[in-house]
């Protein structure tokens, strides 16, 4: 029997739904300040400390793809109290780790855990709403979840300050062993008995074939990668620049880290309370508005020669701002069209955000050197393409949403469309 206080529609439920997806920016944001300190003490170069974060992304985009068609079969609380476990072990791998290689390894396993922490819970508000409501539940978990960047860098910076980078891996254990044991007690079941579908090659791959074919879907997509790209060029990028150019300790950067972040909880706030006044697609569009103008002002601002801490941090308090009115609304797009598989489309979206964000963060990487100049023509590149996308597939978004079906009860709460395409 369902817990009575996490019920739909009840904060409750909303609040440990974005405790999960807030394992990204814990398992990113909390170890980030120490990055160049990871490098000295293990002897390893710039580019290896940097492949810490590209091996979390690469297994985070992996397991997306494993755990969607998992979901879908088995149920939603068995596959991530499985992938929690994996999580927890793996970070705590990652605190004995000897040698930069072990790290790098135990990075990628403890993606693979976390990834379905991040990606069910989509799958989740997927089950139980629709459209502008699903778009809302979204927002909300959003503006919760977005404490975690905002505290995660400050936590990470006084650990390492006072204990080492150790510890912090430490930490992101003992969470992830909390989070097991909420879930375990609290969390539901979502998904219905009749919606389960058989993990087998052949109905995997016509899955994945109706969902990419789908051209709102890519649109809604194309949002959500150029978008989050942005933001993984600045948590790849941001630690060298801030900490080893401008001089920055590991207290201070988790500041002014912190302070960006900021701009998460403006944005989630204000589209929860948008997306039900102005629906969905304008939100969206506002929300790549203020992404193409963070990144061009980070730009403009290097240009200009303007002090460098103060631009850099209040630039991307901006594109933060845009990335939280975009992203939860985009996700909410994307997966509209298919109510019978929203774990497998949410494997597809995270996927591809990883993936996308794995290949900035290298490329930054490889051409930090002695000049910001890298990371913010990464931010702006990104923030601008993300407008682009919007404004030249609005027509295709449009049409999408005039052929949806009308709505029908959902056992849970409110109404869910019986959209089209219908996935086998």
């Amino acid at each position: 029997m369902m817990h009575p206080m996490l019920r739909p529609q009840t904060m409750t439920l909303t609040a440990l739904l974005a405790l999960l997806t807030a394992f990204g920016p814990i398992s990113t944001d909390m170890y980030v300040p120490s990055m160049p300190d990871i490098g000295r003490q293990l002897g390893a170069s710039l580019a290896s400390v940097q492949l810490t974060l590209s091996s979390y992304l690469a297994g985070f985009a992996i397991g997306q793809i494993i755990y969607g068609p998992i979901a879908d079969r088995f149920g939603r609380k068995p596959t991530l109290l499985t992938a929690l476990v994996l999580f927890g072990v793996a970070s705590f791998i990652c605190a004995i780790a000897s040698t930069i290689e072990m790290l790098v390894i135990a990075r990628a396993f403890q993606a693979l855990g976390g990834a379905a922490a991040v990606m069910l819970p989509r799958a989740v508000v997927r089950d139980l709403y629709t459209g502008e409501r699903a778009g809302q539940e979204l927002s909300r978990m959003g503006a919760i979840m977005s404490f975690a960047p905002v505290v995660a860098p400050l936590v990470g910076a006084l650990v390492q300050t006072e204990l080492g980078w150790r510890a912090t891996f430490v930490i992101i254990a003992a969470i992830g062993v909390v989070t097991t044991a909420m879930v375990w007690r609290a969390l539901p079941e979502t998904l219905p008995p009749d919606a389960a579908k058989p993990v087998k090659l052949a109905v995997m791959l016509r899955r994945y074939r109706a969902i990419v074919s789908n051209r709102a879907f890519l649109a809604h997509l194309g949002i959500i990668a150029s978008s989050y790209a942005g933001l993984f060029a600045w948590i790849s990028g941001s630690p060298f620049v801030l900490q080893d150019l401008y001089s920055l300790t590991p207290l201070w950067f988790g500041v002014a880290f912190a302070i960006a972040c900021v701009g998460s909880l403006v944005g989630a706030a204000a589209a929860s309370w948008l997306v039900m006044r102005i629906g969905l697609d304008r939100t969206i569009g506002l929300g790549t508005f203020v992404l193409a103008a963070g990144g061009l002002t980070m730009v403009a601002s290097l240009q200009l020669g303007l002090p460098p801490i103060m631009s850099l941090v209040l630039s991307m308090v901006i594109y933060h701002t845009g990335l939280m009115l975009a992203m939860p609304q985009s996700i909410a797009g994307a997966l509209m069209p298919f109510p019978d598989c929203a774990g497998t489309a949410s494997s597809v979206v995270g996927f591809t955000q990883q993936a996308s964000a794995a290949a900035i963060g290298v490329l930054v990487g490889l051409m930090l050197g002695h000049s910001a100049w890298p990371l913010a023509v990464a931010i702006a590149a990104m923030g601008c393409l993300s407008l682009v996308i919007w404004a030249a597939s609005r027509r295709i978004r449009a049409h999408a949403i005039s052929i949806s079906e009308p709505e029908r009860p959902h056992r849970h709460a409110t109404a869910l469309p019986a959209a089209q395409p219908r996935v086998p």
